[in-house]
Protein backbone atom coordinates (compact mmCIF):
# COMPACT_ATOMS: atom_id res chain seq x y z
CA UNK A 1 0.00 0.00 0.00
CA UNK A 2 1.64 3.64 -0.86
CA UNK A 3 1.64 6.41 1.42
CA UNK A 4 -0.57 8.09 -0.84
CA UNK A 5 -3.59 5.57 -0.51
CA UNK A 6 -3.10 4.78 3.53
CA UNK A 7 -3.87 8.96 3.21
CA UNK A 8 -7.00 8.23 1.22
CA UNK A 9 -7.70 5.66 3.65
CA UNK A 10 -7.60 7.58 6.82
CA UNK A 11 -8.80 10.98 4.98
CA UNK A 12 -12.04 8.74 3.82
CA UNK A 13 -13.14 7.19 7.22
CA UNK A 14 -12.93 11.35 8.92
CA UNK A 15 -15.21 12.24 6.09
CA UNK A 16 -17.44 8.66 5.88
CA UNK A 17 -18.60 9.65 9.71
CA UNK A 18 -18.40 13.69 9.52
CA UNK A 19 -22.19 13.31 11.41
CA UNK A 20 -20.73 11.48 14.20
CA UNK A 21 -17.67 13.63 14.75
CA UNK A 22 -19.98 16.52 15.03
CA UNK A 23 -22.36 14.73 17.22
CA UNK A 24 -19.84 13.37 19.49
CA UNK A 25 -18.27 16.80 19.92
CA UNK A 26 -21.57 18.65 20.65
CA UNK A 27 -22.46 15.98 23.37
CA UNK A 28 -18.76 16.70 24.75
CA UNK A 29 -19.04 20.21 24.60
CA UNK A 30 -22.58 19.87 26.39
CA UNK A 31 -20.88 17.78 28.96
CA UNK A 32 -17.72 20.56 29.18
CA UNK A 33 -18.67 23.58 27.76
CA UNK A 34 -15.27 25.44 29.28
CA UNK A 35 -13.08 22.62 27.69
CA UNK A 36 -14.69 24.12 24.70
CA UNK A 37 -15.23 27.78 24.85
CA UNK A 38 -11.59 29.08 24.39
CA UNK A 39 -11.81 28.00 20.74
CA UNK A 40 -14.34 30.76 20.15
CA UNK A 41 -12.06 33.17 19.46
CA UNK A 42 -10.31 31.12 16.73
CA UNK A 43 -13.34 30.11 14.76
CA UNK A 44 -12.89 32.72 11.70
CA UNK A 45 -9.56 31.43 11.45
CA UNK A 46 -11.13 27.96 11.60
CA UNK A 47 -13.29 29.27 8.88
CA UNK A 48 -10.88 30.30 6.53
CA UNK A 49 -9.02 26.81 6.29
CA UNK A 50 -12.69 25.19 5.66
CA UNK A 51 -12.84 28.28 2.76
CA UNK A 52 -9.04 27.97 1.48
CA UNK A 53 -9.68 23.73 1.04
CA UNK A 54 -12.65 24.35 -0.89
CA UNK A 55 -10.70 27.19 -2.68
CA UNK A 56 -8.21 24.20 -3.48
CA UNK A 57 -10.92 21.84 -4.96
CA UNK A 58 -11.83 24.75 -7.43
CA UNK A 59 -10.16 25.07 -11.02
CA UNK A 60 -10.79 27.62 -13.78
CA UNK A 61 -12.97 24.95 -15.57
CA UNK A 62 -15.58 25.06 -12.54
CA UNK A 63 -15.32 28.65 -12.87
CA UNK A 64 -15.42 28.91 -16.79
CA UNK A 65 -18.76 26.82 -16.09
CA UNK A 66 -20.52 29.80 -14.51
CA UNK A 67 -20.16 31.65 -17.90
CA UNK A 68 -20.87 28.95 -20.24
CA UNK A 69 -24.27 27.80 -19.01
CA UNK A 70 -24.95 30.98 -17.12
CA UNK A 71 -29.24 30.38 -17.47
CA UNK A 72 -29.27 27.79 -14.52
CA UNK A 73 -25.91 28.94 -12.39
CA UNK A 74 -28.06 32.17 -12.38
CA UNK A 75 -31.22 30.66 -11.69
CA UNK A 76 -29.94 28.74 -8.81
CA UNK A 77 -28.01 31.42 -7.16
CA UNK A 78 -31.45 33.80 -7.27
CA UNK A 79 -33.11 31.45 -6.08
CA UNK A 80 -30.62 31.09 -2.99
CA UNK A 81 -30.12 34.88 -2.83
CA UNK A 82 -33.94 35.73 -2.43
CA UNK A 83 -35.89 32.88 -0.96
CA UNK A 84 -33.55 31.57 1.91
CA UNK A 85 -33.04 35.31 3.34
CA UNK A 86 -37.09 36.25 2.93
CA UNK A 87 -37.84 32.77 4.22
CA UNK A 88 -35.66 33.60 7.07
CA UNK A 89 -37.62 36.83 7.81
CA UNK A 90 -40.65 35.61 7.77
CA UNK A 91 -40.16 32.82 10.08
CA UNK A 92 -38.54 35.33 12.52
CA UNK A 93 -41.96 37.18 12.39
CA UNK A 94 -44.25 35.00 12.55
CA UNK A 95 -42.58 32.92 15.35
CA UNK A 96 -41.65 35.86 17.27
CA UNK A 97 -37.84 34.69 17.38
CA UNK A 98 -35.78 36.46 20.48
CA UNK A 99 -33.43 39.11 17.76
CA UNK A 100 -30.40 37.19 19.28
CA UNK A 101 -31.47 33.87 17.47
CA UNK A 102 -33.45 35.88 14.91
CA UNK A 103 -30.31 37.14 13.44
CA UNK A 104 -28.85 34.08 13.64
CA UNK A 105 -31.39 32.78 11.27
CA UNK A 106 -31.38 35.23 9.02
CA UNK A 107 -27.60 34.75 8.42
CA UNK A 108 -27.68 31.54 7.91
CA UNK A 109 -30.70 32.56 5.06
CA UNK A 110 -28.06 35.23 4.30
CA UNK A 111 -25.10 32.55 3.56
CA UNK A 112 -23.92 31.40 0.15
CA UNK A 113 -23.51 27.85 -0.59
CA UNK A 114 -21.00 25.30 1.12
CA UNK A 115 -19.20 22.42 -0.01
CA UNK A 116 -21.79 20.18 1.96
CA UNK A 117 -23.91 20.91 -1.31
CA UNK A 118 -21.38 19.88 -3.87
CA UNK A 119 -21.25 16.54 -1.97
CA UNK A 120 -25.06 15.71 -1.50
CA UNK A 121 -25.32 16.56 -5.08
CA UNK A 122 -22.81 14.03 -5.85
CA UNK A 123 -24.25 11.26 -3.47
CA UNK A 124 -27.66 12.21 -4.87
CA UNK A 125 -26.57 11.39 -8.61
CA UNK A 126 -27.37 15.10 -9.30
CA UNK A 127 -25.47 17.82 -11.95
CA UNK A 128 -21.97 18.39 -9.75
CA UNK A 129 -20.65 20.47 -11.60
CA UNK A 130 -23.92 22.71 -11.49
CA UNK A 131 -23.22 22.78 -7.72
CA UNK A 132 -19.93 23.71 -7.82
CA UNK A 133 -20.73 26.67 -10.51
CA UNK A 134 -23.48 28.03 -8.05
CA UNK A 135 -21.57 27.31 -4.68
CA UNK A 136 -18.60 29.56 -6.76
CA UNK A 137 -20.69 32.12 -7.70
CA UNK A 138 -22.89 32.68 -4.15
CA UNK A 139 -19.26 32.51 -2.28
CA UNK A 140 -17.80 34.55 -4.73
CA UNK A 141 -20.47 37.07 -4.26
CA UNK A 142 -21.04 36.40 -0.53
CA UNK A 143 -18.98 39.74 0.47
CA UNK A 144 -21.43 41.77 -1.28
CA UNK A 145 -24.96 40.06 -1.03
CA UNK A 146 -24.74 38.40 2.97
CA UNK A 147 -23.82 42.06 4.71
CA UNK A 148 -26.48 43.69 2.65
CA UNK A 149 -29.38 41.24 3.25
CA UNK A 150 -28.16 41.19 7.04
CA UNK A 151 -28.48 44.87 7.39
CA UNK A 152 -31.53 45.36 5.06
CA UNK A 153 -33.71 42.60 6.98
CA UNK A 154 -32.50 42.94 11.14
CA UNK A 155 -31.11 46.76 10.81
CA UNK A 156 -33.04 48.26 13.38
CA UNK A 157 -31.46 45.31 15.83
CA UNK A 158 -27.81 45.82 14.34
CA UNK A 159 -24.86 47.73 15.22
CA UNK A 160 -22.64 46.84 12.37
CA UNK A 161 -21.38 48.51 9.38
CA UNK A 162 -21.72 46.86 5.86
CA UNK A 163 -17.83 47.49 5.49
CA UNK A 164 -16.86 45.79 8.70
CA UNK A 165 -19.02 42.69 7.19
CA UNK A 166 -18.11 42.86 3.99
CA UNK A 167 -14.18 43.33 5.26
CA UNK A 168 -14.64 40.11 7.80
CA UNK A 169 -16.49 38.18 5.19
CA UNK A 170 -13.12 39.50 2.34
CA UNK A 171 -10.56 37.84 4.92
CA UNK A 172 -12.31 34.54 6.02
CA UNK A 173 -14.52 33.79 2.77
CA UNK A 174 -13.18 35.75 -0.67
CA UNK A 175 -9.06 36.00 -0.06
CA UNK A 176 -9.06 32.16 1.42
CA UNK A 177 -11.12 30.58 -1.43
CA UNK A 178 -8.73 32.61 -4.56
CA UNK A 179 -5.63 32.02 -2.40
CA UNK A 180 -6.80 28.07 -2.66
CA UNK A 181 -7.44 28.23 -6.38
CA UNK A 182 -4.52 29.72 -7.17
CA UNK A 183 -1.67 27.95 -4.85
CA UNK A 184 -3.80 24.47 -6.30
CA UNK A 185 -2.54 25.87 -9.84
CA UNK A 186 1.03 26.37 -8.64
CA UNK A 187 1.20 23.06 -7.41
CA UNK A 188 -0.01 21.31 -10.26
CA UNK A 189 2.38 23.10 -12.27
CA UNK A 190 5.23 22.84 -10.04
CA UNK A 191 4.63 19.71 -7.65
CA UNK A 192 1.66 17.54 -8.98
CA UNK A 193 1.94 14.78 -6.00
CA UNK A 194 1.69 17.63 -3.81
CA UNK A 195 -1.14 18.87 -5.79
CA UNK A 196 -2.82 15.22 -5.30
CA UNK A 197 -2.37 14.95 -1.84
CA UNK A 198 -3.07 18.19 -0.79
CA UNK A 199 -6.61 17.62 -2.38
CA UNK A 200 -7.36 14.10 -0.54
CA UNK A 201 -5.92 15.61 2.85
CA UNK A 202 -7.89 19.21 2.41
CA UNK A 203 -11.38 17.56 3.17
CA UNK A 204 -10.53 15.83 6.11
CA UNK A 205 -8.83 18.95 7.67
CA UNK A 206 -11.76 20.73 6.37
CA UNK A 207 -14.27 18.30 8.55
CA UNK A 208 -12.01 18.75 11.56
CA UNK A 209 -12.05 21.93 11.23
CA UNK A 210 -15.76 22.03 11.14
CA UNK A 211 -16.39 20.10 13.75
CA UNK A 212 -14.03 22.36 15.84
CA UNK A 213 -16.18 24.92 14.91
CA UNK A 214 -19.49 23.58 15.84
CA UNK A 215 -18.34 22.17 19.27
CA UNK A 216 -17.01 25.90 20.25
CA UNK A 217 -20.29 27.43 19.47
CA UNK A 218 -21.97 24.83 21.50
CA UNK A 219 -19.45 25.18 23.89
CA UNK A 220 -20.61 28.80 24.09
CA UNK A 221 -24.21 28.22 24.06
CA UNK A 222 -24.34 24.96 26.36
CA UNK A 223 -26.69 26.47 28.83
CA UNK A 224 -28.77 27.93 26.22
CA UNK A 225 -28.67 24.50 23.93
CA UNK A 226 -30.56 23.13 27.07
CA UNK A 227 -33.06 25.86 27.25
CA UNK A 228 -33.74 27.07 23.64
CA UNK A 229 -37.90 26.42 23.11
CA UNK A 230 -38.41 24.05 20.49
CA UNK A 231 -40.16 26.72 18.44
CA UNK A 232 -36.84 28.17 17.56
CA UNK A 233 -35.43 24.60 16.28
CA UNK A 234 -38.83 24.55 14.46
CA UNK A 235 -38.04 27.86 12.62
CA UNK A 236 -34.80 26.06 11.45
CA UNK A 237 -35.86 22.77 10.69
CA UNK A 238 -38.78 25.28 8.40
CA UNK A 239 -36.27 27.15 6.97
CA UNK A 240 -34.21 24.34 5.18
CA UNK A 241 -38.00 22.52 4.28
CA UNK A 242 -38.46 25.40 2.23
CA UNK A 243 -35.54 25.65 0.97
CA UNK A 244 -35.39 22.10 -0.69
CA UNK A 245 -39.23 21.92 -1.98
CA UNK A 246 -38.51 25.56 -3.47
CA UNK A 247 -34.78 24.72 -5.22
CA UNK A 248 -36.96 21.64 -6.33
CA UNK A 249 -39.88 23.41 -7.78
CA UNK A 250 -37.80 26.15 -9.18
CA UNK A 251 -35.70 23.62 -11.18
CA UNK A 252 -38.54 22.39 -12.73
CA UNK A 253 -40.52 25.34 -13.10
CA UNK A 254 -37.33 26.37 -15.65
CA UNK A 255 -37.27 22.96 -17.53
CA UNK A 256 -34.03 21.92 -16.20
CA UNK A 257 -33.22 18.22 -16.87
CA UNK A 258 -33.44 16.03 -13.25
CA UNK A 259 -29.71 16.00 -12.58
CA UNK A 260 -29.67 20.06 -12.52
CA UNK A 261 -33.01 19.89 -10.46
CA UNK A 262 -31.26 17.85 -7.24
CA UNK A 263 -28.65 20.04 -7.88
CA UNK A 264 -30.55 23.43 -7.33
CA UNK A 265 -32.49 21.72 -4.52
CA UNK A 266 -29.21 21.04 -2.39
CA UNK A 267 -27.64 24.57 -3.49
CA UNK A 268 -31.03 26.49 -2.01
CA UNK A 269 -31.82 24.47 0.58
CA UNK A 270 -27.95 23.95 2.14
CA UNK A 271 -26.20 26.94 3.35
CA UNK A 272 -22.87 27.32 4.82
CA UNK A 273 -23.81 27.41 8.78
CA UNK A 274 -20.08 27.72 9.09
CA UNK A 275 -19.81 31.11 8.02
CA UNK A 276 -23.19 31.87 9.11
CA UNK A 277 -22.27 31.04 12.98
CA UNK A 278 -18.08 32.62 12.37
CA UNK A 279 -20.09 36.09 11.85
CA UNK A 280 -22.34 35.49 14.33
CA UNK A 281 -20.10 35.02 16.77
CA UNK A 282 -17.44 37.76 15.16
CA UNK A 283 -19.80 40.77 15.38
CA UNK A 284 -22.74 39.28 17.74
CA UNK A 285 -23.13 37.02 20.17
CA UNK A 286 -22.32 33.07 20.80
CA UNK A 287 -26.28 32.87 20.92
CA UNK A 288 -26.51 34.48 17.80
CA UNK A 289 -24.46 31.55 16.22
CA UNK A 290 -26.40 28.57 18.08
CA UNK A 291 -29.18 27.69 15.21
CA UNK A 292 -26.61 28.48 12.31
CA UNK A 293 -24.37 25.96 14.90
CA UNK A 294 -28.02 23.41 15.20
CA UNK A 295 -28.29 23.52 11.20
CA UNK A 296 -24.60 21.61 10.92
CA UNK A 297 -25.64 18.87 13.04
CA UNK A 298 -29.49 18.55 11.07
CA UNK A 299 -28.11 19.23 7.44
CA UNK A 300 -25.81 16.32 7.96
CA UNK A 301 -29.12 13.99 8.57
CA UNK A 302 -31.32 15.42 6.25
CA UNK A 303 -28.91 16.02 3.69
CA UNK A 304 -27.90 12.47 2.94
CA UNK A 305 -31.42 11.32 3.65
CA UNK A 306 -32.38 13.24 0.41
CA UNK A 307 -29.37 12.34 -1.05
CA UNK A 308 -29.95 8.51 -0.77
CA UNK A 309 -33.81 8.65 -1.93
CA UNK A 310 -32.63 11.10 -5.49
CA UNK A 311 -29.86 7.93 -5.72
CA UNK A 312 -32.70 5.40 -5.18
CA UNK A 313 -35.02 6.95 -7.83
CA UNK A 314 -32.23 6.95 -10.30
CA UNK A 315 -30.76 3.27 -9.76
CA UNK A 316 -35.06 2.17 -10.20
CA UNK A 317 -35.44 4.05 -13.45
CA UNK A 318 -31.86 2.30 -14.61
CA UNK A 319 -33.57 -0.98 -13.68
CA UNK A 320 -37.01 -0.44 -14.80
CA UNK A 321 -35.81 0.69 -18.20
CA UNK A 322 -34.32 -2.53 -19.75
CA UNK A 323 -37.75 -4.84 -18.64
CA UNK A 324 -39.48 -1.32 -20.18
CA UNK A 325 -37.92 -2.21 -23.70
CA UNK A 326 -37.95 -5.83 -23.83
CA UNK A 327 -41.37 -5.03 -23.63
CA UNK A 328 -41.73 -2.69 -26.26
CA UNK A 329 -39.55 -5.61 -28.48
CA UNK A 330 -42.20 -8.41 -27.39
Amino acid sequence: MTYLSKIERVSEFINNYFVVWVIAASVLALIQPSAFTWIGEYISPLLGVVMLGMGLTLTPVDLKRIVERPRDVVIGSLAQWTIMPVTAYLLVQVFNLPTELGIGIILLGAAPGGTSSNVMTYLGKGDVALSIAITSLTTIVAPIVMPAWVLFLAGAEVQVTFVEMFREIMFVVFIPVVAGLVIRQLMERKAPTAAETSLVVFPSISVIAIVVIVSAVVGLNAENILTVSAVAVAAMIIHNTVGFGSGYAIGHAANMPEDRIRACTFEVGLQNSGLAAALAVTFFTPLTALLPALFSVWMLIVGPTLATYFARKTDEAHEARPSSDSAAVE
